[in-house]
């Protein structure tokens, strides 16, 4: 397998998988369609990709000379998880154009990845396997990481729109609503113990 094969397998499987990103996709998508939850899923790719960047060059490095930093990010991250919880569990459920609260923006999605962990260890991981130091490859792979996260977020955020049609009912969107934001609670609370 060449080199950017196994980088785009990495971005694949580290992108599509659940996580706080994708299920903030899967709600914008449900409650406000694929149009208005692409802001969220650029958002979202272009702060990976700018996480990517700087752990390769060095940033990883700067907080483990610091580890407050570390400390600081984390908890960021938890509160910021459970104010996307709370979004989530407090959303009325309408559809309409009326619709009470708006779509998450890119800078929900941008500030989402550097926040949450599970990006962390991606861009962790996947620059410690892949570029080996060499800025050259760090930049392929952020070149490839890129059109895959996208359409790995907005897979989410189009699953949401396509279930849209069965969510009318205002109960059953409150109902997914609070489910996923269950699931993100539940992600914030498994970071702290």
């Amino acid at each position: 397998m060449s080199l950017s094969l196994s980088m785009a397998a990495f971005a694949l499987a580290a992108s599509i998988s659940p996580g706080p990103v994708n299920i903030v996709a899967l709600s914008s998508g449900a409650s406000h369609g694929l149009r208005a939850s692409l802001a969220h899923v650029a958002g979202a790719t272009l702060g990976f990709c700018l996480l990517l960047v700087l752990v390769g060059l060095g940033l990883h490095q700067l907080l483990l000379r610091w580890p407050m930093l570390s400390v600081l990010l984390h908890w960021g991250g938890v509160m910021f998880l459970l104010y996307m919880a709370w979004k989530l569990a407090r959303d009325d459920g309408q559809l309409t154009g009326a619709h009470s609260t708006p779509a998450p923006s890119a800078w929900h999605g941008a500030a989402m990845q550097w926040l949450n962990p599970k990006a962390w260890l991606a861009a962790v991981a996947g620059v410690g396997a892949y570029t080996g130091g060499e800025q050259h490859l760090l930049w392929l792979f952020a070149w490839i990481y890129g059109p895959i996260c996208f359409i790995s977020v907005a897979s989410w955020a189009w699953a949401g729109s396509v279930i849209r049609q069965y969510l009318s009912n205002p109960r059953h969107m409150r109902l997914l609503n609070r489910g996923l934001a269950v699931l993100l609670a539940g992600s914030a609370v498994y970071l702290v113990i």
